[in-house]
Parts: C-alpha cells; structure tokens; sequence
C-alpha cells in the first residue's frame, strides 16, 4: 500500500486501465477525453505565472548582467549543437533503414484535417516567429499562455529589478518569492489528479485509433523510438558522464512526470514539476528559470529527429528523388523550423507540415502516411523533449559553476511523494523556500 502512494505508480495504473478501456470499449475510451484535457488545462493554466515568478526571483540573485548573457550565450550554444546533432542522427537511422522504401504511396489523396493543418502552417515564416515572441501587451503574453511571451517579460522584468539593485529583502521580491510558494501549493493539488487525467488521455487514444493503430507503420515507429532511445542513452549520456553525474539517477529523479508524459503525449504539462525538481537537486533557480523556459522551445532533441526522420520517410514512401545535398539543405531549415511551441500532442506535426510547405520538393500529401500513427511519434517526442532539457539544465549549471553537488547527492530519488509540493504548506513560507 506504502507504493500507492507515489505518483509514478498511480499514473501507471492510470494508463494501464486506460488502454483495457480504450480496446475493450472504444466508445467509452473516446468519451473519457475530456479528462485528459482538462487535466493538461489545469496544468497549462500553471505555466505563465509560475514561470513568471520563478525567473523573476532568480534574477535577483544575478548582480552582473554579463553572467545573464553569458548563460544565454551558453544555453544558445548547447540548444543549437545538440538538436543539430539529433537531426543528423535522425537522418542516419532513416537512411540506413528505409522504412519507407516499398510503400510506393504515390496516389495518395489529401486528409482534409492534414489540408487544415497545412494551411496553417503555410504562415510560417522565420520573420512570423520572432515577431510572435513579442507581446500586444504585458497581460496578453499571460492571458494566452505564450512561454516565450511570458519568457521574454520575465526576463526583463528579472534584469530590471537585478540593476535597479533591489534589496534581497524588500517587498516585491518577498512577494513574488511567496507567491511562487503558493503556486506550487496549487499545483501540488492539481498533481492528484494525474492519474485521472493520464487514464482520460490514453483511453481516448487508444479508443480513437484502435488497438491495430499499434501496429500500423509499426517499422517506422519503432525506427523512431530506437533513434530517440540510442540519443538519450549515448549522446545525452555522454552529456552527463562529461559533468560526471549518471543517466540513470537522472531517469530516476523524473520517472513520475515521465510517465505523466506517456500518458498525455505532451512536455509541457510536467515542466512546472521538472523546475521545482531541479532546483532541489541542486540547480541555481536562475539557471533553472531560464533554461528550462527556453529549451521548451529551442531545445527540442525529440521534435528534432522526429522531423527528421519524418521528412525522409515521406519521400521513401512517395518514391520522391532525395539527395544527400537536399538533405543537408531541408537539415538546415530544421534549424528554425523545429524551434517554437511543440510542447503539445501533435505540435511536431504541425511544424513538419510548415517544413514541407517550404520545401517545395516533398509532396505534402505524404503527411496523411504520418497521421494515424502520430500520438504513437508525439509521445515519444515528449519524453525526449523532456529529457533532454531536464540534462540541459544540469549541464549549463555545472558549466556555469551553480550546481550544488551536496543536494544532488542527498536528492531522495526512489521515494518523490504525491503530495511533496502541498506538504510544505506544513511549513512556514521562508522555511519552505529555503528548501527549494
């Protein structure tokens, strides 16, 4: 009974008991969506201010501005090298195993959703990207939810007060310091409803698609999840042998949002947990408020192979010529095409469809090959978004000498309570704090 009371284990039988129902009961699995997504709306109600609040406070701890443009130098340079490397790595697997090669799938018709996806992506634009980064208005960027918006706010907001030379103890930053306490109370309660939530999502998935969905494109799928498996394992390995801290204590530290993801396909509903985490294991919480914000829209290892891999199949399958150079041509669109807001089940997939618009090359009608099976890829995709920005993190801490190696080592991996955030509302608000 003692095991029942730890999230991970929850949101496992969450998911097991979805995927009983999704293939025994279709009809039900697919009513019980409106689970899932309200849970993922709760969490994405979270998003905005706890970023807000979380960066802001770290910047106070910054007195030098150049250490803020050196950490976003560094993050930059990291973010860029390893999703560059996933790409090529995507490219490697997809040509040396073909998992497209033989379907001839050159007569296909265009899905009307693929067609309403494609439309919109044909407004993408690297101009259209960085223009959205900034706000109407400051209360915009937080009504619609918009992590770079609310990033680039925070950010200024966070330098203003650090050169203005706020005290460490006025007012406003104690304010913001308890208002970041009480937003993780908030999500501590949401967090026991995860099971629920994950059970919703994955009901509806498998309910919608069917059990032989598992099956369908079964050799481009698991080319997929071994790609991302063997990028974790050896290069984000070797990431962290390099700062001398292991993989495994890192899968540890992150198995209850891990299985959160599987169940809901999406990053962005764990990344307010996967903050709190870090800066517990030993992360400076301005490194932590700035990097994991980021990389949940430039660090993207997982959406990054994904298109790769993705691109490449198509033309196998539609039997469209694709050569080594025009490769190397759509690898360097990649670079801005899979950067922006893929945190969602199914974003990737809209970045890819911007990618195929712009490269005129490819038929866009290969993306109807890619949508029955793209909950299956989307998951995938999250878990390696996740774990790579959780080692992003670590890295650029270490890299930035604000990583505090005793609460790494004392970090309690094997038994991360349910409730961990809501038991500090046991606490005083500056007890509490100081152990963040």
């Amino acid at each position: 009974m003692k095991y029942l009371k730890q999230l991970y284990v929850q949101v496992l039988i969450g998911i097991i008991l979805g995927i009983v129902v999704g293939i025994a009961a279709p009809a039900t699995g697919i009513a019980m969506k409106p689970l899932g997504d309200a849970f993922i709306a709760l969490l994405r109600m979270m998003l905005a201010p706890i970023i807000f609040c979380t960066i802001v406070h770290g910047f106070t701890h910054i007195a030098d501005m150049k250490q803020l443009g050196r950490l976003a130098f560094k993050s930059i340079l990291y973010f860029e090298i390893l999703t560059t490397i996933a790409m090529g790595i995507g490219f490697v697997a997809v040509n040396v195993f073909e998992p497209g090669v033989g379907l001839h799938a050159t007569n296909m018709a265009l899905d009307a959703n693929v067609t309403k996806i494609a439309d919109n992506a044909s407004h993408f634009t690297a101009l259209s990207f960085f223009m959205s980064i900034i706000p109407s208005t400051l209360v915009d960027a937080f009504a619609k939810g918009e992590i770079l918006q609310v990033l680039l706010i925070s950010v200024l907001t966070g330098a203003a007060l650090s050169i203005g030379g706020a005290k460490k103890d006025s007012a406003l930053i104690r304010g913001i310091g308890e208002a970041q306490d009480v937003l993780f109370r908030i999500l501590g309660f949401i967090m026991r409803l995860a099971p629920i939530g994950a059970f919703g999502a994955i009901a509806a998935a498998v309910g919608a698609f069917g059990a032989a969905t598992l099956l369908y494109l079964a050799k481009l799928v698991i080319l997929y999840w071994a790609t991302s498996i063997f990028f974790v394992v050896v290069v984000l390995g070797l990431v962290l042998t390099s700062i001398k801290l292991s993989l495994i204590k890192v899968l540890r530290m992150i198995r209850d949002e891990l299985l959160l993801v599987l169940g809901t396909a999406s990053s962005e509903v764990v990344l307010p947990r996967i903050m709190r985490k870090l800066e517990k294991a030993g992360c400076d919480s301005a490194i932590v408020g700035f990097v994991v914000p980021s990389g949940y829209s430039f660090n993207l290892d997982g959406t990054s192979i994904y298109m790769a891999i993705a691109i490449a199949f198509i033309a196998q399958a539609t039997d469209t010529p694709f050569t080594l150079w025009q490769q190397l041509g759509v690898l360097a669109i990649l670079l801005l095409t899979s950067k922006g807001g893929t945190t969602v089940a199914g974003g990737a997939f809209i970045k890819l469809a911007a990618t195929l618009q712009t490269v005129k090359t490819l038929p866009l009608n290969g993306l109807g090959l890619l949508f029955g099976v793209d909950r299956l890829m989307a998951t995938c995709t999250a878990l390696t978004n996740v774990i790579g920005n959780t080692v992003a993190t670590l890295y650029i801490a270490k890299w930035e000498k604000s990583f505090d190696q005793a609460k790494w080592d004392a970090y309690d991996y094997n038994h991360v309570e349910t409730d961990e955030v809501v038991e500090e509302t046991r606490l005083a608000p500056s007890t509490a704090h100081s152990h963040s």
